[in-house]
């Protein structure tokens, strides 16, 4: 009986998908932080099924706006470790599962 109210009560087990960029950890000024945020939404929508092309467009866009240097990872299931220059990195998610890390070194 249980089971039947739960069944019927909806979302049980259901996975959420996020529409917005969820920010995991982001050492930015407020400008280049709001900047690198659309500028990765926009990315993901054009290329979402290109990963190589959305890094390539925000790391081109990124050293335009910002000078030279930023490194840019756009994917699913990878670990990193990292060198880089104070106030220059931003991890976030995209669309549920799909992880974007920032970041300038020069």
């Amino acid at each position: 009986m249980a089971e039947e109210g739960a069944a019927a009560g909806g979302a049980v087990g259901e996975k959420v998908i996020h529409t917005y960029p969820l920010i995991r950890h982001c050492d930015m000024s407020e400008e280049m932080r709001i900047e690198a945020m659309e500028l990765s939404v926009t990315a993901c929508e054009k290329f979402s099924q290109n990963n190589e092309m959305a890094a390539r467009m925000v790391k081109e866009t990124m050293d335009k706006k910002f000078g030279p240097a930023f490194h840019v990872v756009v994917g699913e299931s990878y670990g990193f470790e990292i060198t880089y220059e104070c106030t220059t990195i931003c991890y976030m998610y995209f669309g549920g599962n799909q992880a974007v890390c920032i970041w300038k070194c020069s």
